[in-house]
């Protein structure tokens, strides 16, 4: 795909960040979800998020979209961030250029437009031949492509992804990171990416950071210096990933401990 030639632009240190977390801690009645994170993300800068399941990573995204209020600390975004989750969770009964024009529906435009930027949408997902088909009648993939679209169809800066490609096949994954990154990087989107598989964080991201288990810290974080477009086997993919597994694994056994 010639679009994932493209680099995306250094984050440009010196502006204001995208995202910014100063202090955060999440409390769920007596449990302590998150604990004084503090975290920048760069405007443009694709950073994935890795650690033990329940480390709070979810609980971020969901700080990040206000869908959730912190406990103590503040958390700023630059413009709007929307949330796109593992599971498509697309409307069965809507085809899926309607599926991808529903943000815009609700916001209220105006039908030939808001189907016109629908189509252009499944394009840049490469599945505008599949406008008509209802849910059903596609694979899984297709359907995270459709909620892909519709994700970028609310035309927020900032995209927030948890885990969208855990529940499919190892292929299908690979193919839709490729379309994800050339989406990142020609639209200047600045990504949060959740995902518990390792070499995907490094497959991806500018940036990985390492949460602790409950309650949730940053325990390091490693730039990926690696050039675009990279293969999930590359070894220096492969090298880096190694280091931070290691990491996760001492910090999954501190937790056991």
């Amino acid at each position: 795909m010639t679009a994932l030639t493209l680099q995306a632009p250094a984050p440009e240190q010196t502006v204001a960040p995208a995202v910014r977390l100063e202090g955060v801690t999440k409390r769920f009645g007596a449990v302590l979800a998150l604990d004084g994170i503090d975290l920048d993300v760069q405007p443009g800068e694709f950073v994935c998020l890795v650690g033990a399941s329940g480390c709070g990573k979810s609980t971020l995204l969901n700080l990040v979209s206000r869908l959730d209020k912190p406990s103590t600390g503040t958390v700023e975004v630059a413009g709007r961030a929307t949330l796109m989750f593992q599971e498509a969770a697309l409307f069965p009964w809507l085809s899926a250029l309607d599926n991808v024009a529903m943000p815009m529906r609700l916001a209220g435009v105006e039908r030939s437009t808001r189907e016109s930027a629908a189509l252009d949408l499944l394009d840049a997902v490469q599945l505008r031949e599949f406008a008509s088909k209802r849910p059903h009648e596609l694979s899984g993939g297709m359907r995270q492509r459709v909620a892909l679209a519709r994700t970028l169809g609310t035309a927020a800066p900032v995209l927030l992804m948890d885990e969208p490609f855990g529940a499919l096949d190892a292929m299908t994954r690979d193919l839709l990171h490729d379309e994800l990154e050339s989406i990142w990087a020609t639209r200047g989107l600045t990504v949060i990416f959740v995902t518990h598989n390792v070499r995907e964080a490094v497959r991806l991201g500018d940036r990985v950071v390492l949460l602790s288990s409950r309650p949730g810290r940053v325990v390091e974080e490693w730039r990926v210096d690696a050039p675009r477009p990279r293969r999930i086997e590359d070894p220096a993919v492969s090298a880096l990933s190694g280091r931070i597994l290691t990491a996760l694994r001492a910090e999954v056994a501190r937790h056991g401990r």
